[in-house]
C-alpha cells in the first residue's frame, strides 16, 4: 500500500498545481501504474481500457460496467486497494464520472472535451518508478529475456516471418508476459523497414524479432538478429558499429545528465563508426515504463535522467539493430533483458564495461 499511497500523493499534488478538482484515467498504461499493475483492457490492440479511475483530493473511484466490476475488484484486488466503485450496466449510457465532476474542473491522461490533457504529466511520473517498480521490471525483463531466447533458437530456415512472430509470441505468451509488439524481418526486409510487420516471407539466411513485453502494466523490449551461415563481414562491422553506438547511449544515460546530452553522444557515435546520418531513419528510444516508450528521446530535450528509470535505447544501422531494457541505478547501468550466453561485444566507457549483443550464428 506504501507504493498506491505514494502514487496518490503525487497525482494529488498535480491536481493542486493545476488547479483541478479530479483526474480521470482511461488509458491502460496509467491505470495499471496508479493501481500497482493492475489490468484493465480487454483488446490489447487498444491504448483505453475498458474501466477507468477517477481522483479528487478527498476520495478516488474505480468506473466500471457490471461485466468488468467483479474481475477487477477480486482478482485484481482493487477492492482490497480501497477504491470505491461506481458502476452502470453495459447497456446504460450514463457517465459516472461526468455525472460526479459536472461542472468541476477536470484533467485526463488524453484529450477529453472540456478536461485538461495531462498525458505529458503522468507519462514522467509513469517513467519514475519505484523500488517496487523496479523489482517487477527485473522480473519481466527476465521473462523477456528468456522468450526471445527460447524463440531464436527455434527459427529455422524455411519457416514464415508468420511462423518466426508465432514462435515469440508462444514463448512471451506462455510465460505470462503479453506479447504487444512482435515485429519480425527476414533478409532483405531487415534492410527495408525500422518497423518490420510479420509476413508470409519465409527465412533464408538472416532473421530480425523484436519483442515488447507486458506483465503488470509494465513493458521491457528487446531484439534480437539471428544468421544461418557464415556471417559477412560488413554486415558483422555493422553491428559491432551498432552495438558501440547503444554502449554509448547507455554509459550516457547517468543521474542528471538529460535526454539531450545523451542523445548528442550517440549522434557523434553515429559519426565516430562512419554512419553520421543513420540516426534519423528511426527514433532512437526513451524511457520505459508502463509504454514501451513513455516518451521519446529528441534533440536538445531537457527530460533529466533519474535514477531508479528503465531506458530501451534502440539504435541501428540499416541492417542492424541493438535493443534491451536497461535500468539506471546510482552506481552504473544494469541490463534488465540480457540472454546468458548470447554473444556480446564488450565496450569500455568510462571505467565502466558495457556488453552489447550481436548477430547469434546458427
Amino acid at each position: 500500500m506504501k507504493e498506491l499511497e505514494g502514487k496518490l500523493d503525487q497525482i494529488r499534488r498535480l491536481l493542486g498545481e493545476r488547479e483541478l478538482d479530479g483526474l480521470l484515467l482511461d488509458r491502460a498504461s496509467s491505470f495499471a501504474w496508479a493501481t500497482c499493475g493492475a489490468s484493465s483492457y480487454i483488446n490489447t490492440a487498444s491504448s483505453t481500457g475498458a474501466a477507468s479511475l477517477l481522483i479528487t483530493p478527498s476520495a478516488r473511484y474505480l468506473i466500471a460496467d457490471n461485466i468488468e466490476a467483479p474481475r477487477l475488484q477480486k482478482e485484481e484486488n482493487l477492492a482490497a486497494q480501497g477504491w470505491q466503485l461506481l458502476t452502470k450496466h453495459w447497456y446504460e449510457p450514463k457517465d459516472p464520472a461526468g455525472d460526479l465532476m459536472q461542472g468541476k474542473r477536470l484533467g485526463a491522461d488524453g484529450p477529453r472535451p472540456g478536461a485538461a490533457d495531462l498525458s505529458g504529466e503522468l507519462a514522467r511520473m509513469r517513467a519514475a518508478l519505484t523500488n517496487e517498480e523496479g523489482d517487477r521490471m527485473r522480473d519481466l525483463g527476465r521473462i523477456c529475456a528468456e522468450a526471445m531466447d527460447e524463440a531464436v533458437r527455434r527459427v529455422r530456415p524455411g519457416q514464415s516471418e508468420y511462423d518466426i512472430a508465432g514462435l515469440l509470441a508462444e514463448a512471451a505468451e506462455s510465460r505470462g508476459a503479453q506479447a504487444i509488439v512482435n515485429l519480425i524481418a527476414t533478409d532483405e526486409r531487415i534492410y527495408s523497414y525500422r518497423h518490420p510487420l510479420p509476413t508470409n516471407k519465409t527465412l533464408d539466411r538472416y532473421a530480425m524479432l523484436v519483442l515488447c513485453g507486458r506483465k503488470w502494466g509494465l513493458v521491457c523490449s528487446i531484439t534480437r538478429l539471428v544468421y544461418f551461415g557464415q556471417l559477412p563481414g560488413e554486415l558483422r562491422s555493422k553491428m559491432e558499429a551498432t552495438a558501440r553506438v547503444d554502449a554509448a547511449f547507455i554509459a550516457a544515460t547517468r543521474p542528471g545528465s538529460t535526454l539531450g546530452d545523451c542523445f548528442q553522444v550517440a549522434v557523434d557515435a553515429y559519426g565516430q563508426e562512419g554512419f553520421p546520418e543513420e540516426w534519423q531513419l528511426h527514433h532512437q528510444g526513451g524511457p520505459a515504463g508502463y509504454e514501451p516508450r513513455e516518451y521519446v528521446a529528441t534533440p536538445g530535450s531537457e527530460d533529466k535522467v533519474l535514477a531508479g528509470q528503465a531506458y530501451a535505447w534502440n539504435p541501428s544501422i540499416t541492417g542492424t539493430k541493438s535493443e534491451d531494457t536497461v535500468l539506471v541505478t546510482s552506481n552504473g547501468h544494469e541490463v534488465l533483458t540480457a540472454i546468458p550466453g548470447w554473444p556480446t561485444l564488450k565496450v569500455s566507457i568510462g571505467g565502466e564495461e558495457i556488453e552489447r549483443p550481436l548477430i547469434l550464428e546458427a
